[in-house]
């Protein structure tokens, strides 16, 4: 599916035939027409669909090639996997070819997507928008994670635990992407004059870059405090079972005792305090 988009006002704005073209999961008609008209290497294009791909950039005779990471809209069907998706961007001279692999709301109005002078900045704004999206879900871990924490602390259960181990999977997949979202950064930086960076656009990427990094040093200090405590929460576990071992053990003792009396005077033995009448076989 294709979708077109142009500048208006500083602002990306849909439109019919606009130099902005978004393809979400391109069939293969379109994927013929990416290759064989617009001259995109097959195999780039296909990274651009590829969740596994790392961020990278290259020229072209007669474009840019970009890919970069960004987080995957969060669902209840992910079971607290927060996964990675890849995003092509094609720059030429004319215009920007962005491929997704699904239909995220590249252009919702944020604050990040204000202001867009170029198609060229298109590229700086999409990532700054990534990063932005990456650092939401990273106060989501957080905020999940505080909560498993309570409630391994009152439970048993192998959930709990496992809801942790997932969100620690989760973060190595995050810092995997922003860091190679950082190296893709430098290179933009390397060759803002031949992209036709304005000295603005400059300004705006180093910024880029420092959000980019801070998030990267969050992403890093979540996923040490998670990688470093599960060790404890397991013990917490482990303790928790044994509290309730010893609490279980003392009630089977209360049974126990009963059980002995009884079954003791059942025997055919002769009693302590016999009554009056009473016959023994022996």
């Amino acid at each position: 599916m294709r979708k077109d988009y142009e500048l208006s006002a500083g602002n990306i704005v849909a439109a019919a035939n606009g130099p902005i073209n978004v393809y979400i999961n391109p069939d293969e008609p379109e994927r013929q027409h990416l290759v064989n008209e617009l001259k995109i290497d097959e195999h780039t294009l296909s990274s651009a669909l590829d969740p596994d791909e790392q961020a990278r950039m290259e020229f072209e005779p007669d474009h840019i090639a970009l890919n970069f990471k960004r987080p995957k809209n969060y669902s209840s069907e992910d079971q607290l996997l927060f996964k990675v998706l890849s995003t092509g961007v094609f720059l030429f001279k004319d215009r920007v070819v962005i491929v997704v692999a699904d239909d995220a709301p590249l252009f919702d109005g944020g604050k990040q997507l204000t202001k867009v002078q170029s198609l060229p900045s298109i590229v700086l704004k999409l990532i700054y928008r990534s990063i932005f999206h990456f650092l939401g879900h990273l106060r989501g871990v957080n905020a999940i994670s505080d909560e498993l924490e309570q409630k391994i602390q009152a439970s048993l259960e192998n959930k709990y635990l496992i809801g942790l181990f997932t969100l620690e999977k989760s973060l190595v997949y995050y810092l995997n992407a922003i860091h190679s979202n950082g190296m893709v950064l430098e290179k933009l930086k390397n060759a803002a004059s031949k992209l036709g960076f304005s000295q603005e656009e400059v300004e705006l990427l180093d910024d880029i870059m420092v959000e980019n990094s801070q998030c990267l040093k969050q992403a890093e200090i979540y996923s040490n405090i998670l990688a470093g405590l599960m060790d404890a929460r397991v013990s917490i576990v482990s303790n928790n079972l044994n509290i309730q071992m010893r609490t279980l053990t003392i009630i089977m003792i209360g049974v126990m005792w009963p059980a002995l009396v009884s079954g003791f005077f059942a025997m055919n033995v002769k009693l302590p305090f016999p009554q009056e009448g009473t016959h023994w076989p022996f």
